[in-house]
């Protein structure tokens, strides 16, 4: 019985965790939910305004328009440097700090917005005429801020992508050179043919000269080597008995 009841309450603490677990996963989920709709509103309602302010701008005269036009510009000028940078942080973490400013700014900017709104509902033709101008400064200091990192962030895109362009260009080079290696291979092997063959050409015609140059010494006597004749000094006397044989007779037996 004992062991009975250990394993009902191994149990019932399994189950118990099971149930627990469930419980927070539900709650991430319908907490997840609950963002993302959450982001999807503000985007939507972020839209809709935008598109008020740009038909009040251009429908809207004097500083309710000025107002509207101020607004959209602010808006439109951090929604377009946040795309940028959200874009391509992925591939360059030195944007999150960039990013991280522009949070910053943005705080600034939905500040001015809320002194827009306000001074847009303003009765007083007088105090809006006397704050407008100085609102718009600081949307403008927003603004400027806002698109010097655009700009920059897409500077830095560009030359990263034309390094790797470069660098992929060099590499394609190399490695086309590298397919054309017969090139180089035949023309080497032709010219270590053609010496190879003028050697060989070479190397005969020094060998034939110098079996002639043998055989002349063998058939002359000369070339280097005494003949057996002026060793045993039998070359005079002979070339006189020669001589004396080739003069005609004038004895009797000639008639």
């Amino acid at each position: 019985m004992e062991i009975l009841g250990v394993l009902l309450g191994v149990a019932l603490l399994l189950g118990l965790g099971v149930v627990v677990l469930v419980v927070i996963g539900l709650v991430k989920a319908a907490r997840a939910v609950g963002e993302k709709v959450e982001r999807q509103e503000a985007k939507a309602r972020r839209a809709v305004e935008n598109v008020t302010l740009k038909a009040k701008s251009y429908t809207q005269t004097g500083p309710q328009g000025q107002i509207s036009a101020v607004r959209l510009g602010l808006r439109t000028s951090l929604d377009g440097t946040r795309r940028v940078l959200e874009g391509a942080v992925g591939q360059d973490g030195q944007l999150g700090e960039a990013l991280a400013l522009l949070g910053r700014l943005d705080a600034h900017a939905a500040e001015l917005d809320g002194e827009l709104r306000m001074l847009e509902r303003e009765p007083d033709a007088g105090r809006v005429a006397a704050k407008l101008p100085e609102l718009r400064e600081r949307a403008e200091r927003i603004t400027h801020s806002a698109e010097t990192m655009r700009w920059a962030a897409q500077d830095r895109m560009h030359r990263f992508a034309a390094d790797e362009l470069g660098r992929l260009s060099r590499e394609c080079e190399d490695e086309a050179g590298a397919l054309r290696h017969w090139d180089t291979v035949s023309g080497a092997s032709g010219t270590a043919s053609a010496a190879g063959d003028s050697a060989g050409a070479g190397g005969g015609a020094g060998a034939a000269r110098e079996a002639a140059g043998a055989r002349r010494g063998l058939t002359d006597g000369r070339g280097g080597r005494p003949s057996a004749e002026e060793l045993l000094g039998l070359a005079d006397p002979v070339a006189k008995l020669a001589q004396r044989l080739r003069k005609p007779t004038t004895g009797p037996s000639a008639g």
